[in-house]
């Protein structure tokens, strides 16, 4: 495990990770550093090093450029992130990142039927035949209320103030 006072002046960028829909990386809180400073390092020096499965393609699969998948970037990127938050608690932290998070994003991962790896063939290499789920386009007008929409919540709150603000003035 790296030592974490190694990556205190190394500058922590989301780059083409962010770019395909991962979250930017955790901010450290106060004192506490990251224990690593980017997704790859997190991935190549732990994740990789500790998850020990027999990949055949039939009962797990896995690409060895996993980072050409963009599914795998967000879901390790969440695993990282969790993972710094709960390395913190010393009691429980690292059972329910286990039980929480790493379990169920690498079944997902992992899954040989519908896992985002199943046309890649284990260690020896990438497929990228598989596309974005099918959707048509929705009526816009579905998605215009608060629980939906962050304009539609905005613009309610705005109407409820308007309408507190004008019963103040009429009485």
């Amino acid at each position: 495990m790296p030592d974490p006072q190694e990556n205190q002046d190394v500058p922590i960028d989301g780059g083409a990770a962010v770019s395909m829909g991962a979250p930017p990386p955790p901010e450290a809180e106060d004192n506490d550093e990251l224990v690593f400073a980017s997704l790859d390092e997190f991935y190549d020096d732990y994740l990789s090093q500790i998850v020990r499965r027999r990949v055949d393609g039939v009962h797990l699969s896995w690409c060895p450029d996993w980072w050409l998948h963009a599914e795998a970037i967000v879901r390790i990127s969440a695993l990282w992130r969790s993972f710094e938050y709960l390395r913190l608690d010393s009691a429980l932290g690292m059972s329910h990142w286990w039980l929480q998070h790493a379990d169920p994003h690498l079944a997902v991962l992992m899954h040989p039927f519908t896992g985002p790896f199943v046309l890649c063939s284990g260690p020896e290499g990438h497929t990228a035949e598989l596309g974005p789920l099918p959707g048509n386009p929705s009526p816009p007008e579905m998605w215009d209320h608060p629980v939906f929409s962050v304009r539609a919540a905005k613009e309610q709150e705005q109407d409820t103030e308007e309408a507190e603000g004008s019963e103040g003035n009429a009485g």
